[in-house]
């Protein structure tokens, strides 16, 4: 093994004994001060960007279907140079089978200063399919795009802003990416600076996430549409005029579920003052117009959501009103730490959601001043209720949550930790509006620190080698990688340190997963929910104080260390599939070894499949040989 890789697995290693021995605190802050600052996105290009000799393979490709792509682009008094560069970039493309429709809304007659159509009818002489088309009077975009889509005869439409441009080989992805039957796609996208020519800000995006949809148009460029669905969409809607391609897409995902995400930079969006690339404040018009799309769509979908403006300019955030309040069963366990329990029992108390039933699981306890706190608050309420599991096994929190299940009348169940303080008083309220849903497998919270930086903003699969919190350690007002930090939004698990879930599914898939008896059974629990096409959602209105498992104790003996290892075999081979292949909620482009979503380094990306599974396997094996045949823990 080479200094280099030793080191690496060294690390590795050392920070998992850190999480478990210290915290996630103290793991992020030494993790954050070992990793090397985040790539230079110029190099990256360099790196992934294809090659001359990878253009040239795909212009010479041999395709058994070439569909026809129809390229709608709606002109606005588009200056001259920005034109030309939008058209050769499609001219470039090493796909040949497309058409370029223009439509000119500038409402400029012919001759006139400003007349676009001698451009391109230059264009025009050398290639047949670009096709133009004015009116006599300006146009607002929904009703020149709809100009423009009137001359499309393609069996995809791909939407292209006047002023922007596609990378080379946009055309060939989407070919490749739509064989599959895909009738929405999309993929990343970059911006481009009208100063230097250089592109930055890349959007590394999800797969398709309905919730951060419903947050933000994400998938806005580079947006590609089959025909067919398009005819059921129907036109561009005037009175959307600003947000009428989110309220396009709106429609769209309403229609098809053959949505296919390109894991590909392919569209630079041109940036400049009075863009909302770079001045969302210039365009107030356009995110009341997106506003009211939103609203269109959950009133088409029946659903009782009122869409707000969000923490900045075109981010939305959704309150439920369901008219009911159903029972929740709050699951707490607990093992002394009264102070710590009475301050998270305060804050329920203060919650404007008060049809709950308090079920505190007694985990045996050492101090008798825990056992008259417990007898005093069943006493106060008859909401409250103590239960007592027993086991001279040590800690085990599947077997603990899973216990106090059996008491629970309520249709929901709040799994807390007992070092959990709600923020304000509408946290629970958040959580439910999102839980309600039959669609919805689990909701989780934006969780804290006591010094105000992020403990939780959902779980991303494949962190840190399994699966890790995003936004670690970043301040509390940190918005994150595109407002993510702050946006409502799927991802494929969130944690039990506050986590609501439907007391039917909680059942059917068996609860907490018994051979995960501290690390990682929130997380196969959420993977058991979405194998059942159950949604995760992490709603960042949800806010709590987390201090940090206090009644656990540290992870601080070789049988602990052991056990934890063992259980991160036990996860990974259960869920191997999205460990090679990568989380859907993430972006194969972005780091795993970061917490902020910064680029994913070179070295990174060589690494064999299972790299981080195999440096845990050889050290498992280490801790058995040294202490594991005297360990209770050597029988896992």
């Amino acid at each position: 093994m080479k200094l280099a890789e030793k080191l690496t697995a060294q690390t590795f290693i050392k920070g998992f004994r850190t999480l478990k021995e210290e915290g996630l605190a103290a793991f992020y802050k030494k993790l954050k001060s070992r990793l090397r600052p985040a790539i230079d996105y110029h190099r990256w290009q360099e790196e992934n960007g294809p090659s001359k000799e990878e253009l040239d393979r795909q212009r010479n490709a041999t395709w058994d279907t070439m569909p026809l792509f129809s390229i709608i682009v709606p002109l606005y008094r588009t200056p001259e140079k920005y034109l030309r560069e939008m058209i050769e970039s499609v001219i470039r493309q090493t796909y040949s089978n497309w058409e370029l429709c223009l439509s000119d809304g500038s409402g400029i007659r012919e001759g006139e200063e400003g007349d676009l159509a001698n451009i391109v009818k230059e264009y025009q002489r050398s290639f047949q399919n670009i096709h133009y088309i004015r009116s006599a009077r300006s146009l607002q975009i929904p009703d020149n795009s709809n100009q423009a889509l009137s001359l499309a005869s393609g069996d995809y439409l791909i939407f292209l802003d006047h002023d922007d441009t596609l990378s080379e080989d946009a055309l060939y992805e989407i070919a490749r990416a739509a064989e599959g039957g895909a009738e929405l796609l999309y993929s990343d996208e970059d911006k481009l600076d009208i100063r230097t020519g250089k592109y930055f800000m890349p959007h590394f995006k999800p797969d398709f996430n309905i919730d951060l949809l419903r947050s933000v148009n994400y998938i806005c460029h580079l947006c590609i549409i089959k025909k067919e669905l398009a005819d059921k969409i129907g036109d561009f809607l005037p009175e959307m005029n600003g947000a009428q391609d989110y309220d396009y897409i709106l429609r769209a995902v309403e229609q098809t579920d053959h949505i296919v995400h390109i894991p590909k930079v392919l569209y630079h969006w041109r940036a400049h003052e009075n863009s909302t690339a770079e001045n969302p404040e210039s365009k107030r018009y356009a995110f009341e117009a997106g506003r009211r799309a939103l609203l269109a769509h959950y009133q088409r979908l029946e659903l009782p959501a009122v869409p707000e403006d969000g923490i900045s300019p075109g981010i939305y955030r959704t309150r439920y009103q369901w008219g009911r309040e159903p029972l929740v069963s709050v699951l707490i366990p607990n093992k002394d730490h009264v102070e710590d329990l009475d301050k998270c029992l305060q804050s329920l108390r203060r919650s404007s959601y008060q049809n709950i039933e308090i079920i505190i699981i007694e985990n045996n306890s050492e101090n008798a001043g825990t056992f008259a706190y417990y007898k005093k608050l069943e006493e106060m309420s008859t909401r409250v209720k103590i239960v007592t599991w027993k086991s001279e096994g040590g800690f085990h929190y599947s077997a603990i949550n899973n216990f106090g299940a059996g008491f629970a009348r309520g249709e929901y169940l709040l799994l807390l930790n007992n070092d959990i303080e709600f923020i304000g008083t509408e946290t629970l309220r958040e959580m439910m509006g999102f839980a309600m849903r039959e669609e919805v497998g689990a909701v989780g919270a934006r969780l804290y620190f006591a010094d105000n930086t992020i403990q939780h903003a959902g779980v991303v699969i494949g962190f840190g080698g399994i699966a890790g919190h995003t936004f670690v350690n970043q301040k509390r007002e940190d918005l994150g990688y595109f407002a993510r930090a702050m946006c409502q939004q799927d991802y494929s698990a969130v944690t039990a340190a506050c986590m609501l879930t439907r007391a039917e599914d909680f059942r059917s898939v068996g609860g907490l997963n018994m051979k995960l008896s501290v690390a990682f059974n929130d997380i196969d629990y959420c993977m058991k929910l979405r194998e059942q096409g159950k949604l995760i959602v992490y709603n960042p209105y949800a806010e709590a104080y987390h201090y940090e498992s206090k009644s656990r104790g540290a992870e601080d003996t070789p049988e602990k260390v052991l056990r934890f290892h063992k259980e991160i075999l036990i996860f990974g081979e259960r869920w191997k599939e999205i460990l090679l292949k990568g989380d859907p909620y993430y972006n194969p482009n972005l780091t795993l070894e970061r917490a902020d979503f910064s680029l994913k380094t070179k070295k990174e990306r060589l690494r064999p499949e299972g790299y981080y599974m195999e440096l845990v396997r050889k050290e498992v094996e280490k801790e058995t040989a040294n202490y594991g045949r005297d360990s209770n823990y050597s029988k896992l």
